[in-house]
């Protein structure tokens, strides 16, 4: 039987009783508050102040009153049944009775990520309601669900990214044993499941941890967030680091879950001999040496040092960062953009995504030109396919956008069709974005719920509205761009599940399925066998032509995403997918290509 986690932070059940602790260096006094009585909480050393109550039970309330006055939830509190602000309550994380004790996960190469907000995935916008849609999501061919952050936030919807208790998975959805049986649920059908992960900010509400532990946090750094927080300060940095790393094995021993994906760790600002997210890394590896465990990266620095393998081919630290640069080449070409970021790939998008396909980065140390013209990236050709997750939507393409329009809502059918299977079909590790499967209808918007402070949501609201006023489309009317702060925003981004049995979507979601069976049978086994290296070349300046090697064979990738028809000469290569209406004459027309295969001679 796998262990509960145990935290040095925290409510922990020992014994016939709870032991208590609360780290508040800059606290003058503070006592524990447990189902309205008051507790002396003594001091330990290090600002750590502990005790052990016995008597206490699994549902007791509780909170620490920080100098004689303001009383607060626990910053480790497993559970907030009335919100960030309310008391805690004591969770027994060995009551829930687990299924899955065999389940030692999956290898990263099988992984086909479906990335999810619980609260808008599903007409309920549980953790119950998306459990009973898993068979659907197993029988489309995923592998692994991904969902955004659970972190406990204010009010009762949000992305997620508002977080202020990332041990504490937010009651909108349900409570801690609601979150397990989907996970238990999912490992039985042989589905992963992961969670997006922020450790760069907390949120604007209900982040206490200034009242009682300003060290947490440091003015040498500083973030779009405000001040940093202190990863490698003398006074602080070795708690705040476990803070987090703890969190990190919380969530992979207490709710087995088989992953997390880091949120933005470019801010996480770290200037100590050894980086955050190598002493995170390697500490996982320790931990689970007979587990497979997947770490992801969202770092917009494109820093190949955290995804390096050993002599194995195991990963050293972190499996995986998110392909940004291989999205962006996409969308360039499928919309036409080229605002904000997709300045840097709009000037060669069909040459930098052939890059992309063959090394993952496409900028690799040359100057970005949103960044300055600094240089972003670093060397990445020596990594394997399995170290890039692909994608051609999610939460934040989707999101940030002032109407939440999905990519079927922006371009042409047929040339989605062919970014659809260059995604699913090669060999880095594919993540859609939820009801991308049958190009839901339905947008996804940017909602938060901070009431009562109308304060906070009244500059939530006019932020919205300053950050789209430069767009020509809403220069003149900003009254168009949803409201985050109403409920109708949140519910308009809900999934409509019903219309997958319509005309076009039923035939979008029988094409993605397609594919994902064509993946798992042909792709999949060659990507497991080894990877031996990438090359691409661009035939023609409209034409990419990408071939990775593996130990069994080749897969080669050919995309003609030009106006005028390609020549083409397949060689004696298996055709194992193509949209081109005719491939006996060797002629690939407009927005056509093929994935061919050979074994290994």
């Amino acid at each position: 039987m796998r262990r509960a986690h145990s935290m040095d932070f925290g409510a922990e059940m020992v014994g016939g009783g709870v032991r208590f602790a609360l780290w508040a260096p800059t606290a003058q006094s503070v006592e524990l508050v447990v189902d309205g009585i008051d507790h002396p909480l003594p001091e330990s050393g290090g600002g750590w102040r502990r005790t052990a109550l016995p008597g206490v039970k699994p549902g007791a309330r509780y909170g620490f009153r920080i100098d004689g006055d303001l009383v607060v939830p626990d910053p480790a509190s497993r559970f907030q049944p009335d919100d960030v602000s309310g008391l805690s309550e004591v969770v027994d994380p060995r009551a829930f009775a687990w299924s899955d004790e065999a389940w030692t996960g999956r290898p990263f190469e099988e992984a086909v990520i479906y990335e999810c907000h619980v609260g808008t995935a599903t007409p309920e916008g549980t953790y119950a309601g998306l459990q009973a849609r898993l068979p659907d999501l197993k029988a489309l061919g995923v592998t692994a669900i991904e969902l955004l952050p659970l972190a406990d936030f204010k009010g009762s919807r949000n992305w997620g990214y508002d977080g202020v208790l990332p041990y504490a998975p937010d009651g909108a959805y349900g409570r801690p044993d609601d979150l397990k049986r989907l996970i238990d649920a999912a490992h039985g059908l042989g589905l992963m499941v992961y969670l997006d992960a922020v450790y760069n900010h907390f949120g604007p509400a209900g982040n206490y941890l200034h009242a009682y532990a300003k060290t947490f946090f440091t003015e040498r750094h500083q973030t779009p967030w405000g001040a940093g927080i202190n990863f490698d300060g003398k006074e602080s940095g070795a708690t705040v680091r476990q803070f987090f790393i703890q969190n990190t094995l919380y969530w992979l021993e207490e709710y087995h879950f088989d992953g997390l994906r880091f949120d933005a760790v470019h801010a996480i600002l770290d200037d100590s001999p050894r980086h955050f997210l190598a002493e995170l890394g390697e500490t996982v590896r320790r931990r689970f040496p007979d587990r497979e465990i997947h770490l992801m990266l969202e770092n917009e620095a494109n820093q190949a040092r955290w995804l390096e393998r050993d002599a194995a081919g195991k990963p050293k630290m972190h499996d995986a960062q998110w392909a940004d640069d291989l999205h962006h080449c996409w969308h360039v070409l499928l919309t036409g953009e080229d605002a904000g970021y997709y300045q840097s790939f709009a000037d060669k998008p069909v040459e930098r995504l052939a890059r992309c396909l063959a090394e993952g980065f496409a900028y690799q140390g040359e100057p970005f030109a949103t960044l300055g013209n600094h240089p972003r990236g670093e060397p990445s050709a020596h990594l394997p396919p399995s170290a890039f997750v692909t994608f051609l939507q999610n939460h934040d393409q989707v999101g940030n956008r002032a109407l939440g329009e999905r990519l079927n809502h922006l371009a042409d059918p047929r040339k989605l069709d062919l970014a659809r299977a260059g995604f699913l079909l090669a060999p880095q590790i594919p993540m859609l974005w939820m009801g991308e499967e049958w190009s839901a209808s339905t947008p996804f918007l940017f909602f938060v719920d901070f009431a009562p402070d109308e304060e906070l949501n009244k500059a939530v609201r006019d932020g919205r509205r300053r950050e789209f006023k430069s767009f020509a489309a809403f220069a003149d009317d900003t009254s168009k761009i949803p409201d985050p702060t109403e409920r109708e925003t949140f519910e308009a981004s809900k999934l409509d599940w019903s219309e997958r049995a319509r005309s076009p979507h039923r035939e979008v979601l029988a094409e993605t399925t397609r594919l994902l069976g064509l993946r798992r049978d042909v792709v999949v086994p060659l990507a497991k066998s080894g990877s031996l290296g990438a090359a691409a070349t661009l035939p023609r300046a409209d034409v990419v032509d990408c071939t990775w090697r593996f130990g069994a064979g080749t897969l080669r990738f050919i995309a003609n995403v030009g106006d005028a028809p390609f020549a083409l000469d397949p060689g004696g290569a298996r055709v194992v997918w193509t949209n081109a209406p005719d491939t006996t004459g060797r002629d690939l027309p407009s927005w056509t290509g093929l994935f061919l295969t050979e074994p290994r001679s």
